[in-house]
């Protein structure tokens, strides 16, 4: 049996929270909700499992739902783990997608705020659903963001 449940947000960790927040609230219109976290203390050592963890930033309403819908949080731990940047085919969460109006001006706004080109533009019409153009785009830390516009 499957739990009652609602999507609530998706968590980006951040070497400069401020910074991408400002790219998200730029380019996809994301809309910061008060108030600012700054998650420390026993509570937070337990949670994550970090000894003296302190975790900073903030919850970012996702474009086209709303009050109640789904957040992008993004956070900045003091002492950050080292690691590869992501990519496209390593198992875990793989991409944020946007649905956008105009793919092309969409990449063009990734670019002038910081992101990176990471594959190519391509359209395929997909059987019984559409066309789709999309691209995959990097936000200026290297997280991998989907462009994305469907047309019958």
């Amino acid at each position: 049996m499957a739990l009652k449940s609602r999507y609530a947000h998706t968590n980006i960790v951040a070497r400069d929270w401020k910074k991408l927040a400002r790219f998200y609230e730029e380019v996809f219109d994301c809309v910061f909700v008060p108030p600012e976290r700054d998650h420390h203390g026993p509570h937070t050592d337990a949670l994550t499992g970090i000894s003296g963890a302190r975790a900073r930033g903030g919850h970012f309403r996702l474009p086209g739902y709303g009050d109640g819908g789904p957040t992008l949080e993004i956070f900045q731990y003091d002492q950050p783990a080292a690691g590869d940047a992501p990519v496209i085919n390593r198992p875990g969460l793989a991409h944020l997608a946007f649905e956008v109006d105009d793919v092309a001006a969409a990449r063009q706004a990734v670019l002038g705020a910081g992101g990176r080109a990471y594959g190519e533009t391509i359209t395929v019409p997909i059987p019984k659903a559409g066309t789709i153009t999309v691209v995959y785009m990097t936000d200026p830390e290297g997280n991998i963001v989907e462009l994305q516009h469907w047309s019958a």
